[in-house]
C-alpha cells in the first residue's frame, strides 16, 4: 500500500509531460480536386483550417499557343481575411487576393470582388514536340469563420491578334487584359490602333516583350515595355528589330480612376470603395501594318524635289530677266551710253516739290538725273560698307543732323530725302549688326535646346512613357531614334527657302555695291535707299524657326512649346521694322534695342507659360506692359522719333493731349499716322481684354497672335498708303501677294485641323489624332510645317521688292508714311 502514491505519480507522469508541452497547431485539411475541368465554376469555403487546390492540364501542340484564364469570386468584402489565389506554373507562380485592393489618388483605395488575370501562355515548338502543362491553382483565406469563393478557369480562344483584323474586348481595373502579336516575315514595322467609343474610364495601353510575368495592373504597368494613356484613342508604332524574338505582348490596363486621362476627381473621404465591375470599358484593338521604306524614300526626295523647284523658278527668272536686260542694252533701250560707261537716261524727273516740303531736297544745279555724281561735282565718293573707318561711335554723331533734325521732322509733308541724311556707310553697318546678332542669338540659343530635346527623346525610349511627348500617334513615322521622324522633317522648308532668300538678297546687295562703286545716281539718290541687313537677319530667322521648331517636334509637350515660337516673335518683329525702315532709315532702332525688346518679350512669354493660366497677378502685369508699351510706341511713331522714351514720355503725352484735344481741339498735324495708331491701340486693347478675361492655357499662341496681327495691321497701312500717294505694285510684288495671301489661307486651313494638343491631358489629346493624309506620311501639321514655310518665303519678297516701283523715282519725292 506504500507504494500506491508512487504508482499513481508514475501513471499519471505521462499526460502531465503531454500538457506541459506546446502542442503544434494541426495543419489544415487539404481538399484535392484532380484533375479540375476548363469551363466549369467551382464553389467552396476557405479558413485557417481549409485550403482548396485545383489542378488543370491540357496538351500545347507545336506552332499553337495557348494561353489560361483565372477567374476568382468572393463574397467577402473584409481586407483583413481576403481570399489568397496562388497559381503555379512549370516556371511561373502568380498571386493576388481578393477583395483585390488598387490604390488611387490622396490614399484613396478601391476594393473589386471579381479578379480575372491571364497565366503566361506555353508555346510548343517542332523541336519539343507537344507539350504537357499542368496548372495549380491555389485558394485559401486566414477567415477564421471561411469565406465563399468561385473558381472559373478557361482556355482563351482569340489569344493571338492578326494583323489587319480588328478584335474586340472588355476589361477592367480587376480583369486586365493582354494577347499576343508575331510579327509576318513581309512586315517590318506595325501601328496597334486602339480605339473605344467612351472616353471613360481611363485606360492603359502597354506593349511588352515576350516575359513573365506580365505587368498587367494598374500599380506595376509601367515597369516594363512602352505604354500610353488611353480615352477613346490609342496608337503605337513598332518596329521588328526592337524584338528578337518577333513578337510581344499587347497589355490593356483599366485604371481605378480618371484623374490621369483628364476626368473629374472628387474626395469622398479615404474609405475603401467597393466598384466590382462598375468600370468595366469595351476596346477593339487592330494592328496593322505601317508603311514601307520605299514610302519613307519617296516622301523624303518629292519634299527635296518641290523646295528645290524654288530654287530653279528663281534660277529661270533671273536667267530670263538678264536676257531681256541685255537685249535692251543693245538695242538702246536705256538710253545712250556717253562713252565712259556711264548711261544716260532719257527720262528726267520733275523736281517740282510741295511748299514746305523741299529741304533735303537734291539740287539740280550740282547733279542731273543724266549725270553721274563724283567728287568733282561735289558728291561724296563711294566707300566700301566695310571701312574700317566707319565706327559704331559715329552713329548719330553727325553735327548737321543733330542741329536741324527737328527743323525736318516737324514738316506737314516729309519726303524720304528729309530721314536719308544720314551717311550711307554707317547706316548700313549699323543695320548689319541685325544680322551678326541673330546669328550669335541663334547659336546660344540653339545649343541648349537641341541638348534638351535630345534628353527628351533619350526619357521616352529609355522609359516607354510615351505620355511625356504629345504626338500624333496615328500618323508618327519612327526613324532611329527620333519618334516622329515626319513631324520633324517637315520643317525641311523654312531651312531651304531661308536660305534660298538669303541668297536672293545676297543678289541683290552684290548688283547695289557693283551700282554703287560704279557711282550710279539711280542707285545713290533714287528709291529707298538700300540696306539689306535686317533682310539677311530675316533669313537667318526664317532657318532658326526651322531648326527650333525641328527640335520641338523631337518631344512636343507643354513646357517647350516656347522653342516653336520664340523665333516666330523675331520673325514678325523684324519684319514691322524692315516696313517702318523703308521710310524711315534714319531713325529706326538699333539692334540692341530691338533684340532686348525681344528678350523681354520671351521673358514675359516664359512667365505666362507657368503662371498665365491661373495666377491673376501675372495678367495684370503683363497687360499693364502691353498697354504702355503700345502708348510708347505710338508716341514715338507719331512724332517721327522726336520724342525721348524715358519715364517723363508719359506725362509729355498727356500735357499735348490736354493742350492739342481738351484745352483747344484741334486736328491732328498727321492724319495718316493717328488713324493707324488708334487702330493699332484698339486692337492692343481687345487682345489685352480678352487675354485678361479668358486667360489662354496657350500663352505662347496669344503672345504670337499679338505680333502677327500687329504685322498684318502695319502692312496693310503700308499698301494702302502707297497706293493712295500715286505710287505702282509692280507684276512681282503683286504675284507675292496673291501667292502669300493664298498661300497663307491653304496654311492656316491645316493649322487648325489640330492633330494633338498639349493643352489637355496626353489620352485627351490622342482623341485628336489624325491619319496621315499626305503620301502616307505627312499629317495635317506636316502640311502647315511646308506652307508656313513658304508663306513666310513669299512674304519676306513682298517685303524685298514692294518698293521696286521706285527705283526712278527721286527720294524728296516719295513720301513718308
Amino acid at each position: 500500500m506504500r507504494r500506491c502514491p508512487q504508482l499513481v505519480v508514475l501513471w499519471a507522469l505521462p499526460w502531465l509531460l503531454r500538457a506541459a508541452t506546446p502542442q503544434r497547431p494541426k495543419q489544415p485539411a487539404v481538399r484535392r480536386r484532380d484533375p479540375g475541368e476548363f469551363d466549369r465554376v467551382y464553389s467552396g469555403v476557405v479558413s485557417l483550417r481549409t485550403e482548396n487546390i485545383y489542378s488543370f492540364n491540357y496538351t500545347s501542340q507545336p506552332g499553337q499557343v495557348n494561353a489560361v484564364r483565372v477567374y476568382v469570386n468572393s463574397s467577402s468584402d473584409s481586407l483583413d481575411y481576403p481570399v489568397l489565389v496562388v497559381v503555379r506554373q512549370q516556371k511561373e507562380v502568380l498571386s493576388w487576393q481578393v477583395p483585390l485592393l488598387l490604390e488611387g489618388l490622396y490614399q484613396r483605395s478601391y476594393n473589386y470582388q471579381e479578379v480575372s488575370r491571364t497565366l503566361c501562355p506555353s508555346e510548343a515548338t517542332n523541336e519539343t514536340g507537344p507539350l504537357e502543362e499542368l496548372i495549380f491553382v491555389d485558394i485559401a483565406s486566414m477567415a477564421p469563420l471561411g469565406a465563399q469563393y468561385q473558381l472559373l478557369v478557361t482556355k482563351i480562344k482569340h489569344f493571338q491578334l492578326q494583323t489587319n483584323v480588328a478584335f474586340r474586348f472588355t476589361a477592367s481595373p480587376s480583369q486586365p487584359q493582354y494577347f499576343l502579336y508575331k510579327f509576318p516575315e513581309d512586315v517590318d514595322s506595325v501601328i496597334i490602333k486602339v480605339v473605344s467609343e467612351m472616353a471613360y474610364p481611363c485606360s492603359v495601353v502597354s506593349v511588352q516583350d515576350i516575359m513573365c510575368p506580365v505587368y498587367d495592373l494598374d500599380h506595376n504597368v509601367e515597369f516594363n515595355g512602352v505604354y500610353q494613356s488611353m480615352t477613346k484613342k490609342a496608337a503605337i508604332t513598332l518596329q521588328k528589330r526592337d524584338f528578337p524574338d518577333e513578337q510581344f505582348f499587347v497589355v490593356f490596363v483599366i485604371k481605378p480612376e480618371d484623374y490621369a486621362c483628364g476626368g473629374s476627381f472628387f474626395i469622398q473621404g479615404k474609405g475603401n470603395q467597393t466598384w466590382n465591375l462598375q468600370r468595366t470599358k469595351n476596346l477593339k484593338v487592330t494592328i496593322v501594318p505601317s508603311i514601307k521604306e520605299s514610302i519613307f524614300v519617296k516622301s523624303i526626295l518629292l519634299s527635296f524635289s518641290i523646295f528645290f523647284s524654288f530654287y530653279l523658278g528663281c534660277l529661270l527668272f533671273v536667267l530670263v530677266h538678264y536676257i531681256r536686260f541685255q537685249r535692251k542694252s543693245i538695242n538702246g533701250s536705256f538710253g545712250s551710253n556717253d562713252g565712259s560707261g556711264n548711261m544716260a537716261v532719257s527720262h528726267p524727273i520733275a523736281a517740282s516739290t510741295p511748299e514746305g516740303s523741299n529741304y533735303g531736297a537734291i539740287d539740280e544745279s550740282s547733279s542731273s538725273p543724266g549725270r553721274q555724281m563724283s567728287s568733282s561735282d561735289g558728291g561724296q565718293p563711294c566707300q566700301s560698307d566695310t571701312d574700317s573707318s566707319v565706327e559704331e561711335s559715329d552713329f548719330d554723331t553727325l553735327p548737321d543732323i543733330e542741329s536741324d533734325k527737328n527743323i525736318i521732322r516737324t514738316k506737314m509733308f516729309l519726303c524720304l530725302s528729309d530721314l536719308s541724311r544720314k551717311d550711307r556707310r554707317i547706316i548700313s553697318k549699323k543695320y548689319k549688326i541685325y544680322f551678326w546678332n541673330i546669328i550669335t542669338i541663334a547659336v546660344f540659343y540653339a545649343l541648349p535646346v537641341i541638348q534638351l530635346v535630345i534628353t527628351y527623346q533619350t526619357v521616352v525610349n529609355v522609359t516607354g512613357n510615351q505620355d511625356i511627348c504629345y504626338y500624333n500617334f496615328l500618323c508618327a513615322h519612327p526613324w532611329g531614334d527620333l519618334s516622329a521622324f515626319n513631324n520633324i522633317f517637315s520643317n525641311l522648308g523654312h531651312v531651304l527657302l531661308g536660305f534660298l532668300f538669303l541668297l536672293i538678297v545676297l543678289c541683290r546687295d552684290f548688283l547695289h555695291r557693283r551700282a554703287l562703286e560704279a557711282k550710279d545716281i539711280f542707285a545713290m539718290e533714287y528709291g529707298i535707299p538700300k540696306h539689306f541687313g535686317l533682310f539677311y537677319a530675316m533669313g537667318i530667322a526664317l532657318m532658326m524657326e526651322g531648326v527650333l521648331s525641328a527640335c520641338y517636334h523631337v518631344c512636343p509637350n507643354y513646357s517647350n512649346f516656347q522653342f516653336d515660337t520664340s523665333f516666330m516673335y523675331m520673325i514678325a518683329g523684324l519684319c514691322m521694322l524692315k516696313l517702318y525702315q523703308t521710310r524711315h532709315p534714319d531713325i529706326n532702332a538699333s539692334a540692341y534695342a530691338a533684340y532686348a525688346s525681344f528678350a523681354v518679350v520671351l521673358t514675359l512669354t516664359v512667365l505666362g507659360v507657368g503662371f498665365g493660366k491661373n495666377d491673376v497677378w501675372f495678367w495684370v502685369i503683363f497687360s499693364a506692359i502691353h498697354i504702355l508699351a503700345s502708348l510708347a510706341l505710338s508716341i514715338q511713331i507719331y512724332y517721327v522719333g522726336r520724342v525721348k522714351i524715358d519715364l517723363g514720355i508719359f506725362r509729355r503725352a498727356a500735357m499735348v493731349l490736354y493742350t492739342d484735344c481738351i484745352h483747344q481741339c484741334s486736328r491732328p498735324l498727321y492724319k495718316d499716322r493717328m488713324v493707324l495708331l488708334i487702330v493699332g491701340n484698339l486692337v492692343n486693347l481687345s487682345f489685352t481684354l480678352f487675354g485678361f478675361i479668358y486667360r489662354p492655357r496657350d500663352f505662347a499662341s496669344y503672345m504670337l497672335g499679338i505680333f502677327i496681327c500687329n504685322l498684318l495691321l502695319y502692312l496693310t497701312f503700308y499698301i494702302i498708303m502707297k497706293l493712295r500717294s500715286s505710287e505702282k505694285v509692280l507684276p512681282i510684288p503683286l504675284f507675292c501677294i496673291f501667292a502669300t495671301a493664298v498661300v497663307w489661307a491653304a496654311a492656316l486651313y491645316f493649322f487648325f485641323q489640330i492633330p494633338s494638343s498639349w493643352e489637355g491631358t496626353p489620352a485627351e489629346s490622342r482623341e485628336k489624332n489624325r491619319e496621315c493624309i499626305l503620301l502616307d506620311f505627312f499629317d495635317d501639321h506636316d502640311i502647315w510645317h511646308f506652307l508656313s514655310a513658304t508663306a513666310l518665303f513669299f512674304s519676306f519678297l513682298v517685303l524685298l521688292t514692294l518698293d521696286d516701283d521706285l527705283d526712278v523715282v527721286r527720294r524728296d519725292k516719295i513720301p513718308v508714311f
